[in-house]
């Protein structure tokens, strides 16, 4: 059966409400991880974000819950190079993953932190959703497609964010939208509907509270 791939929907208002309740309670840094017996107890929902060096995770970590500086966020590609835990109230962990793709550190430590990335995503029992962030600007990369492979593999699945969506123009926007639904047409573990955003704006960003707020 042909899967449709479509955009969220915007979210009724007692919806926004309820998802902006639950991103304003308290929202902290836990810990960054650097191998996977360093993790968390598994004990509540989880969500990460995934996405090529500097797609904008950290910045749309920032959006959802309204702190400014609670991740990091930088220029330089790669400055991720922990995977990063947050707590949302006692019932969520957010987690922020090393960038893939090209980043400005040595060979060695790309390599280290890109294994203990793959190890996450294909082996967190708690993990429920990962977001895939691919830059509106330039549309799903084969590094990306390596990841939507991998989630596969695992059972994972995995929902398009398209970030920075204010920037390109309609007509370009359209047509990443449409390259990206063929790509992801070809895996199986994609959520299918998208998300655009912009950390910026605030675009879609009460939709995307509310897709994680609606996960159980």
């Amino acid at each position: 059966m042909k899967i449709d791939y479509t955009l969220a929907p915007d979210p009724e208002k007692p919806e926004i409400e309820a998802a902006r309740l639950l991103f304003a309670q308290e929202t902290d840094f836990l810990k960054g991880v650097v191998a996977m017996d360093g993790m968390p107890p598994a004990d509540r929902l989880e969500v990460c974000f995934a996405g090529r060096s500097n797609v904008g995770k950290s910045s749309l970590i920032n959006a959802l819950t309204g702190r400014k500086s609670l991740a990091r966020t930088s220029n330089t590609p790669g400055r991720t190079q922990e995977i990063n835990f947050f707590t949302l109230h006692d019932s969520h962990y957010l987690v922020d993953v090393p960038g893939y793709g090209f980043a400005n550190a040595p060979l060695p430590v790309v390599k280290k932190w890109q294994a203990l990335l793959k190890a996450y995503l294909s082996g967190r029992a708690s993990l429920r959703r990962v977001f895939l962030l691919i830059d509106s600007r330039h549309g799903p990369k084969a590094v990306d497609e390596e990841i939507m492979a991998l989630l596969g593999k695992s059972a994972v699945t995995f929902q398009v964010v398209l970030t920075k969506s204010d920037k390109p123009k309609k007509g370009e926007l359209d047509k990443i939208i449409t390259k990206t639904k063929e790509v992801v047409s070809k895996y199986p573990a994609a959520y299918p509907e998208f998300i655009l955003t912009s950390s910026e704006k605030g675009d879609g960003i009460a939709t995307l509270r509310n897709t994680i707020r609606t996960l159980v």
